[in-house]
């Protein structure tokens, strides 16, 4: 219904801000990614907004990109994730870091977000993998933009291994590089513990 909104950004009241648009002043509640990259008060903003209608009231949530707005509604899609949880989500991580937090299952990225627990992040991965990359094609290819080479489902399985052995993130997507893009699961994890054992 209201897609996009232009107007003067009045106040800053995290999570909230109020933009007055020719004169009508719109209450719209934005992700702290969004809300980090606003101007002062007083000057023009522009908005990609959704906008819900529900029982106790209509509300309006803005985003300062496409990409935002898009991951948010397929956050609202997954059961059990309201508006509220769906801006904390995108408040701890951005939306590329959410697709690659989907594309390679990391339900630790999740956990680390104020109201996330351990069943829901593993539910938000599990019902986000088809939707988001579908919804952001840009952001499909993120599960390989870590590490690129192998197979990505290959990919994760070794990733995940490494971290179950006490790796890192950081530790294991360092040694995952040198990969070769057809190695299996078995055979990646052993030259990625190679490369490790020689760091």
């Amino acid at each position: 219904m209201i897609g996009r909104l232009t107007g003067t950004l009045l106040e800053k009241n995290p999570p909230q801000i109020l933009l007055d648009v020719h004169g009508v002043g719109y209450e719209i509640d934005v992700p702290m990614s969004t809300f980090y990259g606003l101007p002062a008060t007083g000057a023009a903003v522009s908005l990609h907004t959704h906008f819900a209608v529900r029982e106790d009231g209509h509300f309006l949530y803005g985003f300062a990109t496409h990409e935002e707005r898009t991951a948010f509604r397929q956050l609202l899609k997954v059961s059990g994730v309201g508006a509220r949880m769906a801006l904390a989500v995108l408040s701890g991580l951005s939306v590329n870091d959410l697709a690659q937090a989907v594309a390679l299952q990391e339900a630790g990225r999740l956990v680390k977000i104020p109201g996330i627990g351990k069943k829901t992040a593993e539910r938000l991965l599990l019902e986000l993998r088809d939707k988001l990359g579908k919804a952001l094609p840009e952001l499909a290819g993120a599960r390989l933009a870590a590490a690129p080479g192998a197979e990505p489902d290959a990919r994760s399985d070794i990733l995940n291994a490494l971290l179950a052995l006490g790796y890192n993130e950081r530790e294991a997507l360092g040694a995952m590089k040198g990969l070769a893009e057809e190695v299996g699961v078995s055979e990646g994890i052993r030259l990625a513990l190679k490369a490790l054992s020689k760091g």
